[in-house]
């Protein structure tokens, strides 16, 4: 990382951030639609891909937080910012808002007892909802 511009850095610890709101919109917004779309038979939700994606990544959220491990995006972001000279409090656009989007000021239980939950969840709707193929007309 060392040849790495500090320009080149800010901007890709925007771009880890942006991926990193991305995955929250997928487990958050992909929850939400598996909820609505399995009792009303939508298709799309039970599609073994996109559930198998989901359910993974939600486990593996879990495993972090009950290992008091952040996440890669984050560390990844953080070291992108402090090769690039950036502290806290001198944040980019992008990193101000979208930092505030997906980071919350609570004890770290809540955050376990948060994502457990949520992967407890998950593993409900594959139980009640479960993926399968459709098929091709």
């Amino acid at each position: 990382m060392n040849s790495l511009s500090p320009d080149a850095a800010r901007w890709l610890a925007d771009a880890i951030l942006a991926l990193h709101v991305g995955v929250v919109a997928f487990v958050v917004l992909g929850m939400l639609a598996i909820l609505i779309g399995g009792p009303f038979g939508w298709a799309w939700v039970r599609r073994p891909a996109f559930r198998i994606a989901h359910l993974l990544l939600m486990l593996f959220i879990a495993l972090q937080a009950w290992l008091g491990e952040l996440c890669p995006l984050t560390v990844w972001e953080q070291a992108l910012r402090i090769h690039a000279g950036q502290a806290t409090y001198n944040e980019s656009f992008i990193q101000h808002w979208l930092s505030r989007m997906i980071f919350f000021d609570v004890p770290w239980w809540t955050f376990v007892a948060a994502y457990s939950a949520f992967a407890a969840l998950a593993v409900l709707c594959w139980m009640l909802w479960p993926p399968r193929r459709t098929r091709r007309r």
